[in-house]
């Protein structure tokens, strides 16, 4: 997207519009903002130019980048060692001075105080720089529509946030108390995002791919109703987006997460990266650097993820109980296996194919895999193509924030939770929908699963370790309840693993402690049995034999001891609070 690799680093304009989120809150800084619009915004270029810093907003390693794995580590999907340094957010130890914590607050303030330069001085300057209408139109609706991005994520993150609509000029300005999840939807999401729907195009062609379209916002817009629980509004924008044919399921899943493919057709709201813009630069150095100098326009979420001692630092790997939920589906043709979702997901020790240039678990670099591994994370690493991640933490692998397999999904369990629950159509729709996505990763859809089992489905969350050899995961019937449950505990984490959705799914739909009581439960299951037999066996395929000497070192025991609804969302930063004297 040459619209936004070419145009990220405006120094000139820096000067006027960047705000820093170095060492304090930027609340403090000296307001580099005072100044009359008529000395940079000459023509509709330099309003295109101010919005490209608005999308660079979004390549903050706490948005889009490195800091999100503190907040992957937060779920059942997750495995860290004592000494990985987001080992404290999966045990939910953290503090309202963590660094995870502290950047993103600050990141997405500034993309909100980048959008406002560009929709305040849209109102200022009016049409008089603008031939078309039309022009303006879209650039505030792209403004309005990534600001709406910027504050849901401050709201499904911290249940709240400073509410900022117009230009801070002055410092007595930025004294601001917070304000309420209710009042940041109602007076700034939502009219950004009906604005943004009926503003921009269905799709974009040539260097302007990857702009937000109005499916970006229909989709925001459906996202926020069903965290609300606003189940018939969220439906009716999730199947206009559905309805829209602007997307569709691309068909190897493989492609949202490799930089091969980026921006395809089921792409809905996508970060760009590069390898090559600014090379040299560390993967985590951002736009803003305070001391002028060029940043990168890299990621670095693949050191975060990518295997120790071949470039990366392995601070997330893969639970036992997910590893086993991606081995539990059958194939499309009905055997047992597992599907691409497993092998682009996590690659276990008898992962097949090619892992960082190695053909086999055992050929694998000293050191091999660790008696407590159960697999790393690939998603967004860069094992498909390099011996070794990049040097300097580059990765110019796009980060997706919604896809259209999330929308297909969302949909389905709007129709699930709305009205009549035990309306079949509403179910058979919402299996369809469901059986889509499933139908896409090469697997026995839930209709394949009916049609085989007398009408019932199994429970493929149920863990079988420890069971007789043979033993047959638990059918139910295709209830709205079971189909729900499944929903939860199967298809979202196995579609969308690693991607930023699952502390916040399990927070909405109030099951945090439930899961995390589980995954304890599945995890003394698996140390159980494979301290007693050998352990290089299915599903997991552990290489020793395990055992906990510590009560401390059994994951999801800190997490549940320590989990009320105060650990629902992120604290507010506490150099926050020192330095805002209204907070």
């Amino acid at each position: 997207m040459k619209f936004i690799k070419n145009k990220i680093y405006l120094l000139a304009l820096a000067s006027l519009i960047l705000i820093s989120c170095d060492e304090d809150s930027f609340l403090t800084k000296e307001n580099p903002n005072a100044y009359e619009a008529s000395q940079f915004y000459k023509k509709a270029a330099d309003f295109n130019s101010a919005l490209a810093t608005v999308y660079g907003a979004l390549q903050f390693q706490g948005v889009s980048g490195g800091d999100l794995v503190s907040e992957m580590a937060q779920s059942d999907l997750t495995f860290t060692f004592t000494f990985s340094p987001d080992r404290r957010y999966q045990d939910l130890t953290y503090n309202d001075s963590d660094a995870s914590i502290v950047n993103k607050w600050n990141e997405l303030h500034t993309g909100i105080n980048r959008a406002n330069q560009v929709i305040n001085n849209l109102a200022l300057v009016g049409e008089s720089v603008f031939n078309n209408p039309e022009t303006m139109a879209s650039i505030e609706a792209q403004a309005r529509c990534l600001r709406a991005f910027y504050y849901f994520q401050l709201v499904t993150t911290y249940n709240t946030a400073v509410l900022h609509t117009e230009i801070i000029t002055d410092a007595s300005q930025a004294q601001k108390e917070l304000s309420s999840r209710e009042t940041i939807t109602q007076q700034v999401i939502i009219p950004d995002l009906i604005f943004a729907k009926e503003n921009l195009p269905k799709n974009w062609d040539g260097n302007n791919i990857g702009r937000v379209t109005s499916g970006t916002a229909g989709s925001l817009l459906g996202k926020l109703y069903l965290y609300d629980k606003n189940w018939p509004d969220a439906a009716t924008e999730f199947k206009e987006v559905i309805e829209s044919g602007a997307y569709s399921l691309v068909p190897n899943y493989e492609d949202n997460f490799t930089h091969y493919n980026e921006l395809n057709s089921e792409s809905i709201l996508e970060t760009v990266y590069s390898f090559d813009l600014a090379e040299g630069a560390n993967g985590n150095t951002v736009d803003d650097t305070p001391n002028g100098s060029t940043g990168a326009e890299s990621s670095e979420l693949a050191r975060r993820v990518g295997k120790n001692r071949l470039g990366g630092n392995a601070n997330i790997l893969v639970s036992y109980p997910y590893l086993e939920l991606l081995t539990n589906d059958k194939l499309a043709n009905g055997t047992q296996g597992h599907s691409p979702r497993l092998s682009y997901t996590a690659a276990p020790n008898n992962f097949e194919g090619l892992y960082y240039g190695y053909a086999t678990a055992n050929e694998m670099a000293s050191p091999r895999f660790n008696a407590a591994i159960a697999a790393y994370v690939k998603k967004y690493s860069n094992w498909y193509w390099q011996p070794t991640e990049i040097a300097l933490n580059r990765s110019g692998i796009n980060f997706r924030h919604i896809r259209y397999a999330d929308v297909l999904l969302m949909y389905a369990e709007a129709l699930l939770e709305g009205g009549n629950t035990s309306d079949q159509t509403k179910i058979n729709e919402a299996i369809t929908y469901i059986d889509m996505v499933r139908a896409r990763a090469g697997v026995f859809t839930i209709q394949d699963y009916l049609d085989n089992n007398s009408n019932q489905f199994p429970q493929l969350h149920i863990s079988r370790i420890g069971e007789p050899e043979g033993t047959e995961l638990p059918l139910v019937s295709a209830t709205a309840a079971n189909l729900l449950t499944h929903l939860q505990r199967v298809e979202r984490p196995t579609e969308l693993g690693y991607e930023g959705h699952r502390w916040k799914d399990l927070v909405r739909w109030g099951i945090v402690r439930e899961v995390l009581e589980d995954a304890k439960a599945h995890e003394f299951k698996t140390v159980t049995e494979f301290s007693q037999s050998p352990a290089n066996r299915a599903p997991l395929y552990l290489r020793e034999l395990l055992r906990f000497s510590r009560n401390d070192d059994k994951h999801f025991n800190s997490a549940i001891d320590k989990y009320s609804t105060g650990f629902d969302f992120w604290p507010i930063p506490n150099l926050e609070r020192q330095n805002n004297n209204a907070l």
